[in-house]
C-alpha cells in the first residue's frame, strides 16, 4: 500500500477529534478515581448505632442535611421518593443531621414522613470527617464503599443528576 498525501484536510480533523476524545476520556477517567468513603458509626434515629461499613454491598447515598437549612427540607422528600423506588436493588439512603441537638431534627421530621435511617452528629465529628462545609451536602457511595459523587447545595431538580449517577452504579 502506497502512502498518498492528504490534500483535504477533512481526513486529518476526524483523527484529531477522534484522539481529542480519547484523551478527553482518559484525562475523565483519571480524575473520577474513586476514594474510600471514610467509615463511621453513628446513634440512629431508631436508638440503634449504624455503621456505614455494615452497608457494604449496597450504594449508599449520605446526605448531611440541618433542621434549618431550607434546601435540605425540600431535598428530603426527593431521597424518600428515591429509595422507595430503588432499596430493593440495594440502594441506601442515610440521613445525617448535623444539628447540635437531635430534638431540633425532630421537630423538622415530624413535617416530613421518611422512612430511611436517619443519623445524628450532634458533635460534627463524621462532618469534619468527610469535610463538610456547605448544606446540604449529599454523597454516593458504590458498593466497594468508594465515594463516587460528591455534591454541596441544592436546587431543584439536582435529585434527577443524582438518580442518574445512581442507575449508572446499578449497572456495574
Amino acid at each position: 500500500m502506497k502512502f498518498r498525501p492528504l490534500h483535504d484536510f477533512s481526513a486529518l480533523a476526524i483523527v484529531v477529534v477522534v484522539l481529542t476524545g480519547l484523551t478527553a476520556f482518559t484525562a475523565k477517567a483519571a480524575d473520577s478515581k474513586a476514594t474510600t468513603a471514610p467509615d463511621f458509626t453513628l446513634k440512629s434515629r431508631d436508638g440503634g448505632n449504624l455503621r456505614l461499613a455494615e452497608q457494604r454491598g449496597n450504594i449508599v447515598l449520605v446526605n448531611f442535611w440541618a433542621s434549618w437549612c431550607g434546601p435540605c427540607r425540600e431535598e428530603l422528600p426527593k431521597f424518600e421518593e428515591m429509595y422507595q423506588r430503588y432499596q430493593d436493588l440495594g440502594f441506601v439512603v442515610l440521613g445525617v443531621n448535623v444539628d447540635d441537638d437531635p430534638a431540633k431534627a425532630e421537630i423538622l421530621l415530624s413535617d416530613i414522613s421518611i422512612s430511611f435511617p436517619v443519623l445524628f452528629d450532634p458533635k460534627g465529628e463524621v462532618s469534619r470527617l468527610y469535610d463538610i462545609s456547605a448544606m446540604p451536602t449529599t454523597i454516593l457511595i458504590d458498593r466497594d464503599g468508594n465515594t463516587r459523587l460528591v455534591h454541596k447545595g441544592y436546587k431543584s431538580g439536582d435529585e434527577v443528576k443524582y438518580e442518574k449517577a445512581l442507575k449508572l452504579l446499578l449497572r456495574e
